[in-house]
């Protein structure tokens, strides 16, 4: 069961980043439409609590297998995942958790024993640890996704929201390296 403190905390940030990023989400889709006229939206099955299936929402940086002009800019800087912000309202995320995987990388990774059952105990997030850490599923992400699914802490899901939009401005690379050497592994691991 999510806290409710959570969930009022994921409302509240959800809804003032569509109003801070609604201008942002609207250049970004006429952007996508001039480049390649195709759909703007990208939506693919993910787990969340419970292992329940939702659709996660993206903007769409792709078009026959290959990386748009558009979507290097949006994968650079993660705003391809701004239209979440309607999944964390609808329930299916939180602003912060595990990396929401698919029904195939859970397969792939052998993640459905019942020693994964943490990870399914609270929903996943925009951002998260393993997400800004660039942590792959089969290395480092379950430890990491072991720490936030401990217990609800906002001063640190703040910590990881404010990181997540310096990702937006400074891009994922130079964030992951900063927090690479602020975030060493047996530091990682301890909470």
């Amino acid at each position: 069961m999510m806290p409710r403190g959570q969930r009022v905390f994921d409302v509240v940030g959800a809804s003032a980043g569509l109003v801070a990023f609604g201008p942002a989400m609207v250049a970004i889709a006429a952007a996508i439409l001039i480049d390649d006229g195709g759909p703007v939206l990208f939506r693919q099955e993910r787990l969340g609590y419970n292992r329940r299936p939702f659709d996660i929402l993206k903007f769409r940086s792709m078009r026959d297998g290959r990386v748009t002009r558009v979507g290097r800019l949006l994968r650079a800087t993660g705003l391809d995942e701004l239209p979440q912000f309607v999944n964390i309202l609808r329930g299916d995320m939180s602003a912060v958790g595990p990396r929401p995987l698919t029904p195939d990388d859970v397969v792939r990774l052998g993640w459905s024993g019942p020693e994964f059952d943490f990870r399914w105990s609270c929903r996943p997030g925009l951002t998260g640890l393993a997400q800004l850490l660039g942590a792959r599923p089969d290395d480092d992400a379950l430890g990491l996704d072991r720490v936030h699914a401990r217990a609800w802490n906002a001063a640190l899901d703040c910590q990881l929201i404010a990181w997540s939009f310096a990702v937006n401005v400074f891009g994922k690379a130079r964030i992951r390296r900063w927090l690479r050497r602020r975030y060493t592994r047996p530091a990682m691991y301890r909470t």
